[in-house]
């Protein structure tokens, strides 16, 4: 059995990709599971390079096998942010309320018609030694609204409004973001290559 980490700290985040990931094709491991597991910097420009960072930094310094992942939402009217900041972008790592207050004040002046955003998502997978072997990116456009709405999921997520559902994901059942999120259309782009390189490693 390949034996996997999940290389984030974050609880939901670990939710959906235990969701995704099929308990026959990887033994997975959390961060949490795992004594001596380290906090990764996330300075890269892009999500991209955050993904990579994480992954590579955290397995070579486990040495196992680790998935990690960087998303995020990027908003039209401000020019692609909060970006690789939407985890902080008021200020404080995590702080969703705030984070959501100051998307709302941000926009406040913004019309509907232009309030167009999308949540991004990148995956990386490095192997013991620190090297990144596979990689996958996803998004799911959607827009803001002008108030919170809906208390499912986590995040931005009470403020982005699915058009085909005229809901926010903070409205909609995980089963329907499962479907469609960014996180869950990149796992869908990364598992066929993750089930290959498995068949390669045991080869």
């Amino acid at each position: 059995m390949f034996d996997l980490v999940l290389g984030t700290h974050n609880a939901k985040k670990l939710i959906e990709l235990r969701m995704m990931v099929p308990a026959s094709l990887a033994r997975l491991s959390t961060l949490a599971d795992i004594e001596g597991a380290i906090d990764v910097v996330e300075d890269g420009d892009t999500f991209a390079e955050n993904a990579a960072k994480k992954a590579s930094e955290q397995a070579q310094h486990l040495g196992r096998w680790v998935l990690a992942e960087d998303s995020g939402l990027s908003v039209d009217a401000l020019d692609g942010r909060p970006g690789v900041y939407s985890a902080r972008y008021a200020g404080e790592h995590g702080n969703d309320a705030a984070n959501n207050q100051k998307l709302l004040s941000d926009l406040r002046d913004v019309p509907a018609e232009k309030r167009g955003a999308q949540f991004n998502c990148h995956l990386s997978l490095a192997d013991p030694a620190g090297q990144v072997h596979l990689t996958a990116s996803g998004i799911c456009r959607g827009r803001i609204a002008e108030s919170l709405s809906g208390s499912a999921g986590f995040g931005y997520d009470p403020l982005f409004i699915i058009g085909e559902y005229h809901r926010t994901f903070g409205e909609l059942d995980l089963s329907v973001k499962r479907a469609i999120s960014h996180r869950s259309r990149a796992l869908r782009r990364f598992l066929p290559q993750l089930s290959r390189l498995i068949q390669q490693q045991s080869v």
